[in-house]
């Protein structure tokens, strides 16, 4: 780079002799305007620019000479003379000492640096005295940078009113540098925020390759990263010869990336040589977000550029009002400052014409008008990068006014020995900077933190565009770091907003929309954390919030709804009597209420005659009663399980069923017994007659009452959610509690069963026109198979089918028994009156042919 060079040269500038002569080694010569003053404040600006070297054929030393003039740097310039003459004029800061000043010009980065060591060094014919207290300047981040390392060994302050870098804000690496513009790391903080406001989660970014634009986009990566912000690109432009390849790069990128926000991240020049090469190319469907250093050059606005600067937004210097600065700068003539020839060439520039004889332009005359001139130097409707420079000429004075105060005897801000006017050093400057704190006549508060920053205030602006390419750069909002957190960035109310890309609404930009409720966010390990894949919440699972890193399992009673975003309690499932097959099954079941008790009637009106009398009627009258309690206990295992209905459903099926089954294994028994008394000698009926058989009903049944009652005692059947068969539902059952107990209630009716069916089997051929043995074993079969297919069919049936099984079961055994038993007999009855007679009975059926 060089600057060893020069830094070396620095600090051999002074070279010492008898007569204490100072003597700066090398180009001197680039102080444009000057003002003596017993205090004098040094400037470094870049008015020319664009510098041509020529090596004279390396026969002598090169020369240069520059080619272009830049306005803006002229308006800073003249902006500290307008200041250095209010502050002369104000009689309460620094009252009884003048203060003067030296302005620099620089053409390319080596005259700079020249400029600021001849600043350091003051007049050779002053000697080593007339030295500057202070250096303001420059505008660029790198040339301030390349300065205080050559003002920070000296201890001379410096103050930038635009170098933003964030690196600068470094106090090992440069101790002495101050700037009254906010530093870059504010902006980019902002940047952030603001970007976060608007949900853009994928950005590209475009910058220019000089170290403000390099330390800002890297400084911006780093805050996005911390706020979920992903950078799709990072793309350098530069003003070398390679500036077409790197364009088409740029240009195939924008027209390829899939976010729809760019950050242009450069500096004036850059960004106005960039956007006249991009007027070329039809770049659409982008909104522009820009850095505070161009967003508010209206001067860029053309009806070429507008797809690209409609719309476009970033933070800019909060605008300021400086009475009588506008007036001061429109009133600028070259009779003001005679020996400057950069005015001169500037007024050449602004009106067309030549100070000198020229057969291409007029001759100017020195008295043209400046406000017919559109420029950034005649630009004094607003006023933001100037006021930086306003306050940092005050923040050079209001230090020498507290280095100058004296009270009894000692300085009282630092408490050291007073000094006066001719004592001033530039280190002692340096430690008033550090405290001051003030306000500037226009309102403006200057103070600085312990990296010597100010504080940072910004406008947000919103481009609006014209037909006729001219813009209107509207305020939209404000970020102000003084602000608490939460309330920094703040949009204003009922404010119109130009959306970027021809949008009419937020443009969206994001690499992928958030995850919804009901998904988890997943990060794919190849791409940005923005890129992320979503994935639907596995079964039982819920998310209630967009982008859930994971998703929540529900509590047992609970089941996700259909977009698996919140737990809803499971439905409830058991036999209701509002379902149809639990009305269906109330419906057979009291049918076979109503049929039991019609045969009842029919017996009763008939229980006189030998049918009804035949097997003891009062077996058949207790049979038909536990036929109706076993139609309607099926009913107590339809409706929703409680304590009680749990208990109930099996002990009464158990017994009832019992009873049921000891009047027909009576019966059974009735009919071995009654035609083993008609063989000779035989008195087998008085062993077992009404009494007995009453005696064997009541002492079957007792065994299952106790079984059932050893049950209910030791672990009764209770009502339990089942949530394990089906995981969306819960089933209403009831737990067997003991399942021991269920199936010694099950055994004891089928042994009874299998046993009734046997005897039956052996009486079926016995000699009778009416033998009931036939009947019975046909109803037991019915019984017996049932019931043998209900285990299997119970132990797989699901939920409520379970239940719906088990009442199949008791309606069709009962039915069975109801039909094969009495039906036959019912039908002699009503329909065969004749067969009902005793000699019928008795008598003999001659065999059927066919």
């Amino acid at each position: 780079m060089g600057w060893i060079t020069i830094i070396v040269l620095t600090l051999l500038a002074k070279t010492k002799s008898e007569n204490q002569t100072c003597k700066v080694i090398g180009q001197t010569g680039f102080m444009e305007f000057s003002k003596e003053g017993d205090l004098i404040i040094g400037g470094v600006f870049s008015i020319s620019s664009t510098r041509t070297l020529i090596d004279n054929g390396y026969q002598a030393i090169p020369s240069a000479y520059c080619k272009k003039w830049n306005d803006r740097e002229l308006k800073f310039a003249r902006i500290v003379i307008f200041t250095v003459e209010e502050i002369n004029r104000d009689t309460r800061l620094l009252p009884g000492v003048s203060l003067g000043y030296r302005l620099y010009n620089g053409c390319g980065s080596e005259n700079l640096i020249r400029a600021a060591v001849e600043a350091v060094n003051g007049e050779e014919s002053k000697g080593c005295s007339g030295q500057i207290q202070a250096l303001l300047g420059h505008s660029s981040s790198g040339m301030s940078k390349h300065m205080n390392i050559i003002l920070s060994p000296l201890s001379i302050p410096q103050v930038s009113h635009l170098s933003t870098c964030a690196c600068l804000s470094d106090k090992r690496l440069y101790p002495t540098f101050f700037r009254t513009v906010p530093s870059d790391r504010f902006q980019i903080i902002g940047l952030v925020q603001f970007m976060k406001y608007f949900d853009w989660r994928w950005v590209g970014i475009i910058y220019s390759d000089q170290l403000y634009a390099e330390q800002g986009t890297a400084e911006f990566t780093t805050e996005a990263k911390k706020e979920g912000i992903c950078v799709e690109y990072r793309l350098p432009f530069s003003k070398t010869s390679q500036i077409i390849p790197k364009l088409n790069a740029i240009v195939e990128t924008l027209r390829e990336s899939s976010s729809k926000v760019v950050l242009l991240f450069m500096s004036l020049s850059y960004t106005k040589t960039f956007l006249s090469q991009m007027e070329n190319y039809n770049i659409t469907g982008k909104q522009w977000v820009g850095s505070e250093s161009w967003i508010t050059q209206a001067d860029l606005a053309s009806v070429e550029r507008k797809n690209i600067l409609q719309g476009a937004m970033g933070f800019a210097l909060p605008q300021a009002s400086i009475p009588g600065l506008g007036e001061f700068l429109l009133s600028l003539k070259p009779s003001d400052e005679p020996q400057s020839a950069v005015i001169k060439a500037i007024w050449e520039k602004f009106f067309d014409c030549s100070f000198s004889p020229s057969n291409t332009s007029a001759m100017c005359t020195g008295t043209e008008d400046l406000r017919t001139v559109s420029s950034d130097y005649t630009d004094v409707t607003h006023f933001r990068a100037e006021n930086n420079v306003y306050k940092a000429v005050y923040l050079v004075a209001y230090a020498l006014h507290a280095l100058l105060q004296c009270k009894n005897g000692s300085n009282p801000t630092t408490g050291k020995p007073c000094v006066n006017k001719n004592e001033v050093q530039p280190k002692l400057v340096l430690e008033h900077i550090k405290y001051v704190n003030f306000t500037t006549q226009n309102g403006a508060k200057v103070f600085f933190d312990e990296n010597g920053d100010s504080v940072a205030q910004y406008d947000l602006v919103n481009w609006q565009m014209k037909e006729d390419g001219s813009v209107e750069i509207v305020n939209i909002g404000q970020y102000d770091t003084s602000f608490p957190e939460g309330r920094k960035f703040k949009l204003k109310d009922n404010t119109k907003i130009v959306w970027g890309g021809k949008s009419i609404e937020v443009p969206r930009s994001v690499c992928r929309e958030p995850c919804p409720p009901g998904t988890r966010k997943a990060i794919n390990k190849f791409k940005p954390v923005c890129c992320f894949d979503c994935f639907e919440c596995p079964e039982g699972t819920i998310s209630n919030e967009t982008n859930s890193p994971d998703c929540l399992i529900c509590p047992p009673e609970f089941w996700p709804n259909e977009k698996k975003d919140q737990c809803l309690p499971k439905p409830t499932e058991y036999l209701s009597y509002k379902e149809i097959m639990g009305a269906l099954l109330t419906g057979f079941g009291c049918v076979g209420v109503f049929l039991s008790l019609l045969t009842s009637i029919i017996f009763l009106t008939h229980k006189e005659t030998p049918i009804v009398k035949a097997n003891n009627s009062e077996l058949s009258f207790l049979l038909l009663f536990s036929l109706k309690l076993c139609f309607l206990c099926s009913l107590t295992f339809i409706g929703r399980p409680s304590e009680w209905s749990c208990m109930l459903r099996h002990t009464a099926f158990g017994i009832t069923f019992v009873l049921c089954i000891s009047c027909v294994l009576g019966k059974t028994i009735v009919v071995l017994m009654a035609f083993r008394a008609t063989l000779p000698g035989s008195n087998v009926m008085k062993w077992f007659g009404p009494t007995q058989q009453r005696l064997s009903v009541l002492t079957f049944t007792l065994v299952q009452v106790v079984i059932c009652i050893l049950w209910l005692t030791i672990s009764p059947p209770f009502p339990k959610m089942n949530m394990k068969y089906y995981k969306e539902k819960i089933i209403l059952e009831c737990a067997l509690g003991s399942a021991v107990g269920f199936w010694a209630v099950l055994s004891y009716i089928g042994l009874l069963a299998l046993l009734c069916f046997i005897l039956a089997f052996l009486a079926r051929k016995l000699p009778d026109s009416f033998n009931e043995a036939k009947l019975i074993t046909f109803s037991m079969l019915i019984f017996c198979a049932v019931w043998i297919t209900f285990i299997p069919a119970y132990v797989s049936s699901p939920g409520k089918f379970t239940v719906a099984v088990e009442i199949f079961a008791i309606l069709a055994s009962s039915f069975g028994l109801l039909v094969c038993i009495f039906f036959p007999k019912c039908y002699i009855i009503i329909f065969r009156p004749e067969q009902n007679s005793k000699r019928h009975l008795m008598g003999k059926i001659p065999p059927r042919t066919l």
